[in-house]
C-alpha cells in the first residue's frame, strides 16, 4: 500500500475514534420534556399554553436561570410544572423573592399517599376539575385551600409576605390529556392570572434556554463546547490517537488476498446431478439395477469368485458355505433386486440399509 493511502487510512480511523469517544462521553442531553409548553403528548402541557394565548392572556416562556427572574422589576407569577415530583420547600432566596410580591406556582409536589379513589372529580368555581393522584397536603397550617377534599388538600397557597405559593400536589392539572376537561383548563388559567402579574412558564427547568444563555455558558456552538470539555475527555481522546498510530506501526495495511476457488470435482457432481434427476423422475427402479449389480460384484469379489453375475441361489448357497451365516439377509435383497416394480423411498433406504449390513458380515466373516 503507498505510503499516501496509507495515512489517509490511519486519518480517518482516528478521526472517526475521536468522534466516537466524544459523541460517547458528551453530556447527553439534559431536556425534559415532562410539562413542558414545547411538549405536545399527553403529559405535557402544549395545549394549555395555546389556550392561554387564543384567551389574549399575555403569557411568556422563562428560558433563564433563576437570579435572572429576581432582576425583574414588577411583580411576576411564575408557573413551574415539574417532571419530577418534588418536596414543597421554598428557600430563602425564593421566599425572599416571593415576598416582594411576586407569585409561584408549583405543580408537581411529593406528599403521601392517602385513602382517597387515584381519579376524583373536585368542585371548582370553573366546573369540576378532573385529579389524577392520591397525594394529599393533611398539614392543618395551610392558609386557603383550592382544591380538596376530606382526605386533604389538592391545589392550595401559603402565604409569604406581599406574595404567595400556590402548591399542586398533581403535576398533570392542566396536561394535554385533559383537552376534554376544559374546566381543568380555566382553573389553572384563573390561578395564574389572580394578580395580574406578567405570567411566565419556566422551561428553564426542562432545559429549554435562550441563546444568550446557551453562549453565556458556552454552548453556542461545537467549538465552544469542546473549549470547555473536562481534560479527561481530551486526554482519553489523546491517548486513543496514539494507541492507533502504535498498532499501526506494528501492523501495517497489506495487500488483499485473494481466497482460492475450491477444486470442483467432476465425477462427485456427475453423481450428485445424476441422483438430482433421478429422484426428480422418482425412478428407483434404475438405482436399484444399479447398486444391486456394483454390490453383488463386490460381494462376489470377496468370495472369490469371478465378475460375471451369478444366479441368485448359486450366490447365497456360496455365502452360507463361506460365511457361515444365515441366508436370510442375502436373499431378501437380491429378491428386493429382482422385483420390477418400484420402490418407495423408505423402501429403498431400508433396501441399502440391509446391503450395508451385508457389508459388515462380510468384513467381519471373510479374511481376504
Amino acid at each position: 500500500m503507498k505510503r499516501s493511502n496509507r495515512l489517509a487510512w490511519l486519518g480517518a480511523i482516528a478521526l472517526a475514534v475521536i468522534i466516537l469517544v466524544s459523541l460517547i462521553a458528551a453530556p447527553r442531553n439534559t431536556t425534559i420534556s415532562n410539562g413542558s409548553t414545547y411538549n405536545r403528548a399527553a403529559d405535557g402541557y402544549g395545549a394549555w399554553y395555546a389556550f392561554m394565548q387564543e384567551q389574549g392572556t399575555s403569557i411568556k416562556r422563562w428560558q433563564k436561570p433563576w437570579d435572572n427572574i429576581k432582576a425583574q422589576k414588577s411583580p411576576v407569577t411564575l408557573l413551574q410544572v415539574n417532571s419530577n415530583l418534588n418536596p414543597p420547600i421554598i428557600n430563602s432566596e425564593k421566599r425572599g423573592w416571593i415576598e416582594k410580591g411576586n407569585t409561584l406556582v408549583i405543580l408537581g409536589v411529593r406528599y403521601q399517599t392517602t385513602a382517597a379513589d387515584f381519579n376524583t372529580m373536585q368542585k371548582s368555581p370553573f366546573g369540576d376539575v378532573k385529579i389524577a393522584t392520591r397525594r394529599r397536603q393533611q398539614k392543618a397550617e395551610q392558609k386557603e385551600v383550592y382544591l380538596g377534599d376530606r382526605f386533604g388538600a389538592v391545589v392550595w397557597q401559603q402565604k409569604y409576605g406581599k406574595g404567595k405559593v400556590i402548591f399542586s400536589t398533581t403535576p398533570y392539572l392542566a396536561a394535554n390529556a385533559y383537552q376534554d376537561y376544559l374546566s381543568n383548563f380555566k382553573f389553572l388559567a384563573d390561578l395564574v392570572s389572580k394578580q395580574n402579574n406578567a405570567i411566565f412558564v419556566d422551561e428553564y427547568i426542562h432545559g429549554y434556554k435562550d441563546a444568550d444563555v446557551r453562549k453565556k455558558e458556552g454552548k453556542a456552538d461545537l467549538f465552544s463546547y469542546f473549549a470547555h470539555q473536562p481534560l479527561i475527555v481530551a486526554l482519553l481522546q489523546a491517548g486513543i490517537l496514539l494507541l492507533v498510530l502504535i498498532w499501526a506501526q506494528n501492523r501495517r495495511f497489506g495487500k488483499p488476498v485473494a481466497l482460492e476457488t475450491p477444486i470442483l470435482d467432476n465425477s462427485e457432481a456427475y453423481i450428485q446431478a445424476l441422483a438430482g434427476v433421478l429422484q426428480k423422475a422418482e425412478s428407483t427402479d434404475f438405482v436399484v439395477e444399479m447398486v444391486g449389480k456394483e454390490e453383488q460384484l463386490q460381494l462376489q469379489k470377496a468370495l472369490g469368485l469371478g465378475e460375471i453375475l451369478l444366479e441368485p441361489q448359486a450366490l447365497i448357497d456360496i455365502w452360507v458355505e463361506k460365511t457361515g451365516t444365515s441366508s436370510i439377509e442375502l436373499a431378501t435383497v437380491l429378491k428386493r433386486q429382482s422385483q420390477k416394480r418400484p420402490m418407495s423411498e423408505r423402501e429403498l433406504l431400508s433396501w441399502l440399509g440391509q446391503w450395508r449390513t451385508l457389508k459388515e458380515i462380510k468384513n467381519s466373516k471373510l479374511s481376504f
